[in-house]
């Protein structure tokens, strides 16, 4: 409304204006009234005078609103002195919208604050630099590792390790890399994990710098705890009763030698030595294939990547393995999203994983009724692909599951307790993991890539 008010004031004034000219040029041709149309003339130059004044004054209103912005002086206050009535809600929506800047600056600011002391404080070093080198931020725990008085450029880093540099150089979005930096008597083991974005045509990098010595070698001494319980428990089962053999047989040389020394008959004892000797030999036999299956774990072939079609993948499996599930009873389905989802992996390798995951599941589903199996394939929420086996079978017990990946553990009586170690090596070895969840009725495997 004040804006219309003075939108009609200038039209007044120019009309005014116009009038007064009108009426000085009819008095100075058409009449002898020289000073009056003198002084409307003058009275006109007047008018202009002011309406140029009036909006001076509203330009310098904005200007100095507009450098307010500019200059972020978002503290000033503006006042309609002697721009009259019209103004009053000029002035108001300029000191509203100053107003306004000011508390979003402030949020600005105090968000600023409040990651800084997050960056700050945290336990993980952090950086981040230009393509250049130039480094934009580095925070406590990193000069805590680096160890480096005055950081300005990553090559300044060189004095803590050469290669970390290189790898900071080269390193990729979303790119993970390990490295071993010899620190006077330490060995560091750190993870360097790298994001990469543009901001304002500058393109940043920041860069996570974790010591995971402590982590590896908790889990390798965890896994070569587990490892050696079971090669323990395997070997133990074997000697031991390979040892107390031994020592019969050779009581039974014993006394066949007395028997027959004796003129006595040693057909029976004979044929205890043999039985003992067979035994011996069917328990070295089992003891030596124990040995091969382990070599077999250390020795994983290179993968010979290919373009593999998940449809096609899973109708290949039904198809191998359809007399197993119909002998079984049990119902086989699939469900693929995308339908023409695809993987780059060794399709002998994937086979061999797949159809040991199927096989287990059709060992669990021997007491299930109506039992069921799920091949699902599809995208998982940090956009990985993701192949799954589900069985709705009794489920696995918590303590039970997180074992079964463990080379020779097993809970079937037949079983070699390799397969499912083996399915783990041969999908990392393909750049995947794979993971097990179970509850009562539902247990599902998981291979990521």
């Amino acid at each position: 409304m004040d804006y219309k008010r003075f939108s009609f004031q200038v039209i007044i004034r120019v009309l005014l204006i116009l009038v007064t000219a009108l009426v000085a040029g009819y008095l100075y041709y058409q009449t002898e009234f020289y000073f009056t149309a003198s002084f409307s003339l003058a009275l006109a130059l007047l008018q202009g005078y002011w309406l140029i004044k009036l909006v001076n004054k509203t330009n310098r209103q904005l200007t100095v609103f507009l450098d307010s912005i500019r200059y972020a002086e978002f503290n000033r206050s503006f006042k309609p002195a002697g721009l009259g009535e019209a103004f009053d809600g000029l002035s108001a929506s300029f000191n509203q919208v100053l107003e306004d800047f000011h508390d979003i600056r402030k949020e600005k600011e105090e968000q600023f604050f409040f990651y800084q002391n997050v960056v700050q404080h945290i336990g993980i070093s952090m950086m981040a630099y230009a393509a250049d080198g130039k480094i934009l931020m580095l925070n406590n725990a990193a000069n805590k590792l680096f160890q480096i008085k005055k950081v300005n450029n990553i090559a300044d880093i060189a004095r803590f390790s050469g290669e970390l540099v290189e790898i900071l150089r080269n390193i990729q979005n979303n790119q993970r890399k390990l490295i071993k930096v010899q620190v006077n008597d330490d060995l560091l083991q750190l993870s360097v994990y790298a994001k990469q974005f543009k901001q304002e045509n500058k393109e940043i990098t920041i860069v996570s710098v974790q010591n995971i010595e402590s982590e590896l070698e908790q889990n390798e001494m965890e896994a070569w705890q587990k490892l050696i319980r079971v090669l323990t428990h395997e070997i133990m089962n074997s000697i031991t009763p390979i040892t107390s053999l031994s020592t019969t047989v050779n009581l039974m040389v014993d006394d066949w030698q007395q028997s027959h020394e004796a003129g006595e008959d040693t057909s029976e004892v004979t044929s205890d030595i043999k039985q003992a000797l067979q035994t011996i030999h069917k328990r070295s036999e089992g003891l030596l294939q124990f040995v091969q299956t382990y070599r077999s774990l250390t020795k994983i072939p290179k993968p010979n990547f290919e373009i593999l079609k998940v449809h096609d993948f899973y109708v290949n499996l039904e198809q191998f393995m359809r007399k197993e599930l119909d002998r079984s009873g049990i119902k086989l389905s699939t469900a693929i999203e995308p339908a023409n989802l695809e993987i780059t992996a060794d399709e002998t390798m994937m086979e061999q994983v797949f159809i040991n995951l199927m096989r287990n599941a059709i060992h669990a589903l021997e007491k299930t009724e109506n039992p069921e199996l799920k091949l699902i394939a599809g995208y998982g929420n940090y956009g990985n692909v993701m192949l799954q086996v589900i069985d709705n079978g009794q489920g696995i017990l918590p303590d039970v599951l997180e074992k079964i990946f463990i080379p020779f553990f097993t809970t079937k009586q037949s079983g070699s307790g390799i397969g499912l170690s083996l399915s783990r090596q041969l999908i990392r070895a393909q750049g995947g993991n794979i993971t097990a969840t179970s509850e009562p009725g539902k247990t599902v495997f998981t291979v990521r890539f």
